[in-house]
């Protein structure tokens, strides 16, 4: 017999998922590297603060943390960091945080320092057999004032272990990859204003025998192709990813001749935020393992090399976030639609899985479970746009006859970047009380091509906040969202999107900017290496189109908002700084808009530390409930909300 519900506003219903439940349950999983049967992995975890620690599983199934606290395995290189650990021969080598030098971590015993301190950052190593030596990506910061150095360099592991440049003269570097001889290297390179999804480009360089490098060779790439993932076969052939062709596809190099070796409406690779990045590998010298990405839902797949033919598994999984691939198996951070992210192995031949970490161990009753439905939409030119809907759902719990629920529209990070149907207990948070959730994938995401990636060319703040508007009123269309309570919520450059919508736009009611940008002009003067010259193509070249800097930074066009905003924002960030939030909360404060505003002392870009995780979504929720004036269903610490 069915349990009666209890008849309430939608938002206000009490929910099994509570920010404690979240904070106290989860960790983030990161880098996976195998050797033998040996498997290593990342965990953030917020609970402690934050830190990344290097996970190791033997083959008896035995974990053991690699670097005890307070290491903390993380890069800074491009900020962003990714790739910060290597092993060898049961020799972990990994970045540490706190000083960014390179500390070696034998199987028993604590982690040494390799590097000794100075300006340098490493990242994305490889290890090279023949010369005992790393190969990595260094990062040199020691020119005060000047930007920083980005070069391919070597650091020797017992001779002087200091960084030795290979090559040098472009503005960044990326995955160094040695052929099984031991007798050359491939890597990436890239300058401004590029990122490395706009172009890159391919070389390859034999050693010579004093370990320097020898000519160089441009294998692919240039302005307008972007390479991906360098991988050498075991046949010492060499396979990369490109998109030629408008979509990230598989080709193979031999014999100085490029030929595909999938070509098909689907993306294999991904935009490089981060080292270390992977989306296939050899299973032999004629089998691949990958992942692939169609209509933002990642697929993982095995490619016969004799053949060129692809085979396509059936899994549960929707997001396939790393792979390492190996003889039968293939280990894998994945995660599907009701399962959070987890490191998972599958065998390749029997199709059965097993999971070895989960983020978290929160399980969600079928009953509380809000399955995103993919959603295509109407938007400006004619065009169509994606996104993930998650309807209200709460097994105990029935709406008023005739109430539409309020709509919290997700406009992700990035913004070349994307938002996945995997399970987050963050967007389950909102769901069980109440909310509608519109994850959209604006063009500019990635998942669609080359061409729906570069709809944002020129034209960041206008395409990405119209696509969001025309997401909520497709919604409202359907009669699956209240037009009086339509939210929109961002980070970084989703939280952009949301305040360019919420001053230039009026179909939504109320946001959150997390660590947003609100003045375009001061990122291109201020923020990091990496994304420096981000902004070139997707609003144009600054200072010549310094007008339409100004134009498009909500900060000079406060007079036009008329929407209650909350703040989030970590007091250490160096890639929006916090002076971004804190002028838009003046002009908020003075033109007499209810606003609210939460600085983290400690926290950079995105939050690690579990207080502020649980601090910042509670936060959010008591913001909604005061601007719409509903009950909370829980009690919450409040927040200072300035005109309400």
């Amino acid at each position: 017999m069915a349990k009666k519900r209890t008849v309430a506003p939608y938002g206000t219903w009490k929910s099994p998922i509570t920010s404690d439940l979240i904070v106290a349950e989860s960790i983030g999983l990161g880098q996976i590297i195998t050797e033998g049967e040996d498997i290593y992995w990342t965990e953030m975890r917020p609970s402690e603060g934050g830190r990344s620690v290097i996970v190791h599983r033997s083959p008896d199934g035995s974990q053991r943390d690699v670097n005890p606290a307070p290491f903390n395995a993380r890069t800074r290189v491009h900020e962003y960091g990714g790739g910060a650990f290597i092993v060898s021969d049961g020799v972990v080598y990994f970045s540490n945080f706190n000083d960014q030098r390179i500390y070696e971590a034998p199987p028993e015993g604590e982690p040494s320092a390799l590097t000794t301190e100075g300006d340098w950052r490493f990242a994305d190593a490889v290890f090279d057999p023949q010369h005992h030596r790393l190969i990595c990506i260094g990062e040199d910061h020691g020119n005060a004032g000047e930007e920083a150095v980005n070069s391919l360099v070597s650091i020797p592991l017992h001779d002087d272990p200091q960084p030795r440049i290979l090559i040098t003269g472009n503005d960044f570097y990326s995955s160094p990859r040695i052929d099984p001889l031991g007798s050359r290297v491939a890597w990436l390179t890239w300058n401004h204003p590029n990122m490395p999804w706009d172009g890159t480009e391919l070389w390859v360089a034999e050693f010579n025998p004093d370990g320097t490098l020898g000519k160089p060779e441009l294998v692919a790439g240039g302005e307008h192709e972007s390479i991906f993932q360098p991988e050498w076969s075991p046949a010492g052939d060499l396979y990369f990813v490109s998109d030629r062709n408008n979509w990230w596809n598989l080709y193979h190099w031999q014999e100085n001749k490029v030929a595909p070796v999938v070509e098909m409406e689907a993306e294999f690779g991904r935009p490089q935020w981060v080292f270390g990045m992977v989306t296939y590998g050899f299973m032999s010298a004629s089998e691949i393992a990958c992942t692939l990405s169609q209509d933002g839902q990642w697929k993982i797949g095995v490619i016969d090399l004799n053949t060129n033919e692809l085979e396509i598994m059936d899994t549960p999984f929707t997001y396939v976030g790393d792979i390492k691939v190996r003889k039968n198996d293939i280990v894998m951070i994945a995660a599907s639609p009701t399962d959070t992210s987890a490191v998972v192995t599958l065998n390749l031949q029997s199709r059965e899985s097993e999971v070895l970490r989960k983020a978290s161990d929160v399980e969600v009753d079928d009953d509380y479970l809000s399955i995103p439905q993919a959603i295509a939409f109407p938007t400006e030119g004619g065009l169509t746009a994606h996104a993930f809907y998650y309807p209200p759902k709460n097994a105990e719990f029935a709406t008023p006859k005739g109430e539409k629920p309020p709509l919290i529209v997700i406009s992700h990070g990035g913004p070349t970047s994307a938002t996945s149907s995997s399970l987050s207990l963050s967007i389950q948070y909102w769901t069980t009380r109440g909310f509608g959730i519109l994850d959209v994938n604006y063009g500019g995401s990635t998942g669609y091509g080359r061409e729906y990636r570069q709809r944002l060319n020129g034209q960041w703040g206008m395409v990405d906040v119209q696509d969001c508007a025309n997401a909520a009123s497709y919604l409202v269309s359907r009669g699956d969202a209240d037009p009086q309570r339509l939210i929109i919520r961002g980070g970084s450059a989703g939280g952009y999107t949301t305040l360019c919508a919420l001053t230039f736009g009026d179909v939504f009611t109320v946001g959150a900017s997390y660590f947003g940008v609100s003045d375009l002009e001061a990122l291109a003067l201020e923020t990091h290496k990496f994304e420096s010259r981000y902004l070139d193509s997707m609003v144009g070249p600054y200072p010549d189109a310094r007008d339409r800097y100004i134009e498009r930074s909500p900060i000079h066009h406060t007079e036009r908002l008329s929407s209650p905003i909350i703040f989030f924002q970590g007091l250490e960030d160096k890639v929006v700084p916090p002076n971004q939030a804190e002028k838009m909360v003046a002009a908020l404060r003075s033109k007499g808009l209810p606003v609210a505003y939460v600085p983290f002392e400690g926290e950079q870009h995105g939050f690690r530390r579990s207080e502020n995780i649980k601090r910042a979504l509670d936060a959010e929720y008591y913001f909604y409930s005061r601007v719409f004036d509903f009950k909370l269903s829980e009690q919450i610490e409040p927040v200072e909300i300035h005109n309400l």
